[in-house]
């Protein structure tokens, strides 16, 4: 099948974000003395918020608990106007102007709400980038769920199924598949399981590796 858009995870695969979150959450539960395990943390990568916040609940022991080290955390990653805690990944812009060149649409498909994604990617320059955007807050189950997925394509005005996703977690590498996308996984902080890896159309060590794919993927749509 043709492909004739790129859809992309924002957090750990266009944002350095997850590393950064993650530290900041372990610092804050240390410092409270409700420790969290790194590796407990992982699993929440790819969830929604409603879906997170139940989980790092049930980890930290008590809602109390989860309030005060969320309301610590957050305080360690705020950022004045105009300042960026959280970088682009590597091969972000070189990929984003390959495609910009082809012209091929893009949207932003991650599990964090429509106000974080405007945020982040304005702030870091890229939001004109992107023809539409879904997020977390905009869809009733989160990823591995494939309707946020299916949202992003459908304000692209394609089906999912004619759709590159890129992603690096296991959560959403499962959404995208499940809404037709055809999946590039750039693994972040949690390495692909065999399975994972076995099951997408390619992994990649950093998008730097996806630009002289472009023209590739998008022969049809850069001459449509």
């Amino acid at each position: 099948m043709h492909l004739h858009a790129a859809l992309f995870d924002m957090d750990g695969t266009l944002v350095d974000s997850e590393r950064v979150i993650l530290n900041a959450w372990m610092e804050s539960s240390q410092e409270l003395g409700v420790p969290l395990d790194p590796a407990q943390y992982l699993r929440v990568i790819g969830l929604n918020d409603e879906e997170s916040n139940a989980l790092l609940i049930h980890l930290l022991g008590s809602e109390a608990a989860f309030l005060s080290v969320r309301s610590l955390a957050k305080s360690k990653l705020h950022a004045p106007a105009g300042s960026v805690v959280f970088p682009l990944k590597p091969g972000v812009l070189s990929l984003l102007a390959a495609l910009s060149e082809r012209k091929v649409p893009c949207a932003v498909v991650s599990s964090s709400t429509s106000a974080e994604i405007e945020d982040r990617l304005t702030r870091l320059g890229v939001r004109h980038y992107f023809s539409a955007a879904a997020g977390g807050n905009e869809v009733q189950r989160g990823k591995p769920d494939p309707a946020v997925y299916l949202l992003a394509a459908a304000r692209l005005g394609v089906d999912a199924g004619q759709c590159i996703a890129f992603e690096d977690s296991e959560h959403g590498a499962a959404a995208a598949a499940a809404a037709g996308a055809r999946v590039v996984l750039v693994p972040d902080v949690k390495a692909p399981s065999a399975v994972l890896a076995s099951s997408v159309h390619m992994v990649l060590r950093s998008l730097d590796e996806a630009v002289p794919l472009v023209k590739t993927w998008f022969a049809l749509s850069a001459d449509a």
